[in-house]
């Protein structure tokens, strides 16, 4: 049995060219009433597809979150070892060195050599947990680029600078250098 169009070609009523644009019509509706099936449908797969989304917003912040964590403790680690490898011996220490440490005053047994070039700052202290380390300043200045928090610059003062006035006036003070507290 064959079909209607092959009947018209045979009989001459029709040509190819008007076949073709027949069926080419036919596929342009056959793919249009596609999309425009069930609006239950439509709804279930735009609401499949919006969790989808979140499902992935999810899971990007979820590893961006676990990239930064392990971020920070590699970093962590690096400067621990930076601490560990470049510290200087307190053993022989026989002067308390105070110092500030936020807003908390510490105090730390050091040489008398230790303690002048803290005050110069040629070394500083780095911060490991609850332990303080004196380590050169070179070397503290490349664990402040990572973490800020963990080196202490003793030879830095918070106050601010005296204007000239203030400078003219005290000049007649003198402050002794070698304070101890």
């Amino acid at each position: 049995m064959s079909t209607l169009q092959e009947q018209l070609l045979k009989a001459g009523l029709a040509n190819a060219k008007q076949v073709k644009a027949v069926n080419k019509e036919k596929r342009k509706q056959a793919k249009a009433s596609k999309g425009h099936g069930d609006p239950a449908l439509d709804d279930v797969k735009l609401a499949a597809r919006q969790a989808a989304r979140d499902k992935a917003t999810h899971a990007r912040a979820k590893n961006a979150e676990r990239d930064a964590k392990a971020l920070n403790k590699a970093i962590n680690a690096q400067i621990a070892q930076v601490i560990a490898t470049h510290e200087e011996c307190r053993a022989q220490g026989d002067i308390n060195f105070h110092f500030a440490d936020g807003k908390k005053i510490k105090k730390l047994r050091v040489t008398s050599r230790q303690q002048a070039r803290l005050i110069s700052g040629l070394i500083k202290m780095g911060k490991l947990g609850d332990a303080y380390s004196l380590i050169p300043a070179p070397i503290a200045d490349k664990i402040a680029q990572r973490d800020p928090s963990r080196v202490i610059d003793c030879r830095r003062s918070n106050e601010p600078e005296l204007t000239a006035e203030e400078q003219e006036w005290y000049k007649d003070f003198d402050i002794p250098d070698d304070l101890d507290w």
